[in-house]
């Protein structure tokens, strides 16, 4: 009797955990938390007190930061994409489970199924006597509605497991979407903190390479220093 496929427990978790997501969004917190105490700390520097184009541009700094700072924490609170998309998860990793437990309920009527046949074999290699005959025909009426469940439960999951399979993309591709729309959200007032703060800085409007030469140019100065030392 050839037994159908057997199918083994998965070797790794399935869906990876919500970990790396809710650790993301408590990063972006942490970060502007952290810009927020940078720029107070510059403001507060005794520059500011001496140099008052240094004060405006940390006072532009501290106010950008701050923006970056507030939207973090409307955007937790007013877009619970990443809560959704923590449940999608958890559900997803539900249904998992119920998979699993339904590939151990088959693993288990298949090793009843070979038990009972195993049985019924042995009975037809022995001689053909009639105590024998009678508890073949036993064995084989024990192992009818034993094949007939396993045939059943292999029967579902053959035909479920590819149809789980193909639908993770069309349960998950909507939680993509809402959340990748969420960063677009936010990247998007990032730029306009951030393009704010250098037109308020930066009046000039020099250009990226023009700024590096500057920037070049005045620590060529304080290398030139005696009082610094060479790397």
């Amino acid at each position: 009797v050839s037994i159908p496929f057997k199918i083994g427990q998965p070797k790794k978790q399935i869906v990876s955990k919500t970990v790396n997501m809710k650790k993301s969004t408590e990063a972006d917190l942490a970060m502007s938390k952290a810009a927020v105490k940078i720029s107070a700390d510059l403001l507060n520097n005794p520059l500011c007190e001496q140099d008052q184009a240094f004060l405006e541009s940390m006072t532009a700094l501290d106010t950008a930061m701050k923006r970056m700072d507030a939207f973090n924490q409307e955007k937790v609170r007013l877009l619970p994409i990443t809560t959704i998309f923590f449940h999608c998860i958890i559900y997803f990793s539900h249904s998992v489970s119920h998979l699993n437990m339904a590939v151990k309920r088959r693993e288990q009527a298949l090793q009843d199924y070979k038990r009972l046949q195993s049985k019924v074999e042995k009975y037809e290699e022995k001689e053909k006597t009639g105590p024998v005959m009678v508890k073949l025909h036993q064995a084989n009426e024990e192992l009818k509605p034993v094949k007939e469940d396993f045939e059943a439960k292999n029967k579902q999951l053959l035909d479920e497991m590819p149809k789980f399979y193909q639908s993770r993309i069309d349960y998950f591709q909507p939680s993509f979407e809402a959340l990748i729309r969420a960063q677009v959200v936010y990247f998007t007032e990032m730029y306009t903190i951030f393009s704010d703060l250098t037109d308020q800085i930066d009046p000039a409007g020099l250009t990226d390479e023009q700024r590096q030469r500057e920037t070049e140019a005045k620590l060529s100065e304080l290398r030139s220093l005696s009082i610094v030392a060479n790397d």
